[in-house]
C-alpha cells in the first residue's frame, strides 16, 4: 500500500469513532430521547449503518488492491468507495431534516449521487483487483 493510501486508510479508521459516537444519536432518535416522526427515525437508521458499512467496505476495497498488487492510480477507486460512505449517509440524514417532514426532500439528490460513485468505483475495484491478478499469473 502506499504511503498516501495508508494515512487515507488511518484517517478513515479514525472516522469509525464517529460513527459510533452517531450511534448514540440513532438510539436516543429512535428510543424516545428526541421528538422525530417514523420516516426520520427509518431514515436516520439507515444513514448510520450505511455510513459503517461503507467505510468498512472501502477499507477492504484498499487492502484488496493493496495486497493484488493494483498500481498505476487505479488504487484510488478505493477512495470511491470512502466518498459514497459520505454522499450516502448524508443523502438519509439531510433529506429528513426538518419539523415532521412527510416525505424526503431534496438531499435525496447526495444519496443518488453516492450509489453511482459506489457502483462505479467498485467496478474499478473489482476490475484491478483482477487485472492484477491475470497479470501475476503470467
Amino acid at each position: 500500500m502506499s504511503p498516501i493510501m495508508s494515512i487515507v486508510v488511518g484517517a478513515t479508521l479514525l472516522t469509525v469513532i464517529t460513527i459510533a459516537y452517531g450511534g448514540t444519536f440513532v438510539l436516543r432518535a429512535t428510543t424516545g430521547g428526541y421528538s422525530f416522526n417514523p420516516l426520520q427515525k427509518t431514515f436516520f437508521r439507515a444513514g448510520h449503518a450505511h455510513a459503517g458499512v461503507l467505510v468498512i467496505l472501502g477499507i477492504v476495497c484498499a487492502f484488496a488492491q493493496a495486497s493484488a498488487g493494483v498500481t498505476g492510480g487505479w488504487e484510488w477507486a478505493a477512495v470511491g468507495v470512502l466518498a459514497s460512505a459520505i454522499l450516502v449517509p448524508a443523502g438519509f440524514f439531510l433529506s429528513v431534516i426538518g419539523r415532521d417532514p412527510q416525505k424526503p426532500g431534496r438531499a435525496m439528490a447526495l444519496l443518488w449521487a453516492g450509489v453511482v460513485v459506489l457502483a462505479f468505483s467498485l467496478a474499478v475495484v473489482g476490475a484491478s483487483v483482477i487485472a492484477a491478478g491475470i497479470s501475476a499469473l503470467g
